[in-house]
């Protein structure tokens, strides 16, 4: 199967397989960044903070 590829089958599953962890490091980072703003959030909700979205009308005023 690799044979099919030619002259350049080296090339081209190193380059799927540099494409392959790049990819799978960014969904690593993505899930550990969003666990951490949840974690920020709790945190600012504990210490009294209220998200814009949580107020109703009257109480911008």
């Amino acid at each position: 199967m690799i044979s099919d590829l030619g002259p350049y089958a080296a090339f081209i599953v190193t380059s799927y397989l540099l494409v392959t962890v790049v990819v799978l490091m960014l969904i690593g980072w993505i899930t550990v960044d969003y666990r951490r703003q949840q974690r920020h959030l709790r945190e600012l909700e504990a210490g009294g903070v209220v998200r814009r979205s949580a107020r109703s009308t009257t109480d911008m005023r």
